[in-house]
């Protein structure tokens, strides 16, 4: 399945998501990427967007092997048995911890400015991003909504490679995915027009959301 451009893909998403309309949910965009289909679900559910902010908590020296991940409102998530297995100490923890901390809050605030994040407390939240590759981000996604509060989780995306949904299985309660072909080697080999999505584009995009929910 070829997608001409992420608003094609998220309307495309949204059409198998029409049962979640009128359910007390949230859509939460992973920028940047994910946002402009995110917001296309948005619309058509009538629900309210948000950015999900998360930073994957690296094992040092190997950044890809993630040992936890930390978001919003203090939310910190461990795997304990990774950082056993890695022999990460105490101190390259919690340096890695106030890096990605830092991280989060500078994200927040560029998206979001002022304005305060989406309460996901007993609610449905739909994560959605562009595309999965390995799954790591949106399995520290799905923590982190799940540490704030979601009652339910949804992933919701154009395109995955099987084993990437295989992973996510424990970590959310739906998987929503429009196409998992066999030969996977990039997201962007869906897309047609797979332009960068900037952060004003993301700013503009949770602004324009809130216009039409108020």
């Amino acid at each position: 399945m070829l997608f001409a451009d992420r608003a094609d893909a998220g309307r495309r998403l949204a059409a198998k998501l029409t049962r979640l309309q009128g359910e007390d949910a949230v859509v939460l965009g992973l920028p940047r990427g994910g946002m402009p289909v995110a917001f296309e679900v948005a619309q058509a559910l009538g629900a309210p967007l948000d950015v999900i902010v998360v930073r994957k908590l690296g094992v040092p020296h190997q950044p890809e092997f993630g040992m936890g991940a930390v978001g919003e409102g203090g939310v910190r998530v461990i795997n304990d048995d990774v950082v056993r297995m890695a022999d990460v100490g105490i101190q390259e923890l919690a340096a890695v911890e106030h890096r990605e901390r830092a991280e989060v809050v500078a994200r927040a605030r560029r998206f979001r400015g002022d304005r305060r994040r989406i309460p996901l407390t007993s609610r449905t939240a739909i994560l959605v991003d562009d595309g999965i590759a390995t799954g790591s981000t949106m399995r520290a996604a799905c923590q982190v909504a799940r540490a704030q509060g979601a009652k339910r989780i949804i992933v919701a995306v154009p395109v995955a490679p099987r084993e990437a949904l295989t992973r996510l299985r424990d970590d959310a309660d739906a998987l929503i995915c429009l196409d998992a072909p066999r030969r996977f080697f990039s997201v962007g080999q869906w897309y047609r027009d797979f332009t960068q999505t900037s952060d004003a584009d993301v700013t503009r995009l949770l602004e324009s959301a809130r216009e039409q929910v108020t």
